[in-house]
């Protein structure tokens, strides 16, 4: 996309190259299970000011005051977590990088998320590839006037808080086993946070505790990286733990019902440019002619699962629940990034911060490339150029 930097890239990239970039970003960490693209992605000026201002459209609603209530049937009842505080901690947008009318390259929201995203892992990345690549000084991956130290400065306020570190810890399921396993020990090696499965927590009475050196630790505040979505059909894992809906004497960043608030369901009440027509499918009144423009996405179900991509009317027709479902019109990716071998589609995702008693600050980013249906890794294991990344913005 700046062209320059494009033709700069690809005529220092190798294969061998590309393989001793792996080694060096997995270098005392676990080996990482899903793909890295072989390139960062080149963002010009123009289409960076696109990004800010669409997601300044969407902090807005956001920050409505009546935000919480027309988002209210958004949290599964069996799901709904006490205790809910103000604002999320995180925010993250995604884009599809297409082209508008006018031929002009701009972002479409594809998903929005107010959980947290690889905060961690994204700036290793980028360091990984100004490391093994002459990447250009006047781009950074970062936004908003961050650099390095003003990035970790504001990510330990969000997660932290007012607490000591071995009072704060990352909890999944199988914590050191998730597939973006590489983002948490990136995150305890820059902030010495606890990273826990969550059977290594314990409740007693309305606290939660950890045991470290035989000693019983009380976490005063979870970094959640828990997706209710994955655990639904499984929550005797409870039992062995505690239960995220009980009333407990803790602090979550950010709260579980977050998560869904800000998601596919916001979708519908946003009209800008950047974001494509979205409407509850219970709320459609007739199906259109021109079905093979929309998607079919149930608002339940993580990392682009269940989507129907090519959507019929019987497809419309079976679902039971319309209420839980969004019909969208479809955005067509532009083949930004030239490969050796062609055109590659970018998603870029703009990622938010927003400290207690702050304002959300846009800081980083994280890009994904893609030769196949659908954005997702797991789409793509098949091809090369692929993947996860990051972009290098103009300033």
């Amino acid at each position: 996309m700046i062209p320059a930097q494009r033709q700069k890239f690809n005529h220092q990239f190798t294969e061998g190259k590309y393989l001793d970039f792996l080694t060096d970003l997995q270098e005392g960490y676990p080996e990482i299970p899903f793909r890295v693209a072989e390139t960062p992605i080149f963002i010009p000026l123009a289409l960076k000011e696109k990004l800010i201002a669409a997601g300044e459209e969407i902090i807005k609603l956001i920050k409505q005051p009546n935000f919480k209530e027309l988002t209210k049937n958004s949290i599964p009842a069996d799901w709904n977590v006490p205790n809910e505080n103000e604002q999320p901690h995180f925010l993250t947008f995604d884009f599809g990088i297409c082209k508008n009318e006018a031929g002009e390259l701009t972002p479409m929201l594809i998903e929005m998320q107010g959980f947290p995203s690889l905060y961690g892992f994204q700036n290793h990345l980028a360091n990984i590839f100004k490391k093994k690549y002459e990447i250009d000084s006047s781009l950074t991956h970062f936004l908003n006037g961050f650099d390095e130290e003003k990035y970790i400065k504001l990510l330990k306020e969000v997660i932290i808080g007012q607490h000591q570190p071995h009072e704060v810890a990352l909890m999944d399921v199988d914590a050191p086993n998730q597939k973006t396993a590489i983002d948490f020990f990136v995150t305890e090696k820059l902030l010495g946070i606890k990273i826990l499965p969550l059977e290594g927590i314990k409740k007693i009475n309305n606290q939660l505790f950890y045991e470290e050196n035989g000693k019983q630790i009380q976490l005063k505040r979870i970094y959640n990286r828990l997706i209710f979505d994955e655990v639904a059909n499984n929550t005797e894992i409870f039992e062995n733990s505690f239960d995220p809906r009980d009333e407990l004497d803790v602090e979550w960043v950010t709260h579980p019902n977050w998560f869904y608030r800000i998601s596919k369901y916001t979708m519908p009440f946003l009209k800008s440019e950047f974001v494509p027509e979205t409407r509850f499918l219970n709320e459609i009144g007739s199906i259109p002619n021109d079905l093979e423009n929309y998607v079919l996405k149930p608002l339940f179900s993580f990392a682009g699962m269940g989507v129907i991509i090519d959507v019929s009317e019987e497809d419309i027709k079976n679902i039971a629940d319309p209420q839980n479902w969004i019909l969208q019109r479809k955005v067509t990716y532009e083949p930004v990034v030239q490969s050796p071998s062609g055109g590659v589609k970018a998603e870029i995702r703009i990622m938010y911060l927003w400290p207690d008693g702050g304002e959300p600050q846009l800081c980083l980013n994280l890009a994904r490339l893609s030769r196949g249906k659908m954005i997702g890794v797991r789409y793509n294991a098949d091809f090369d150029w692929v993947g996860g990344t990051v972009g290098f913005m103009e300033e």
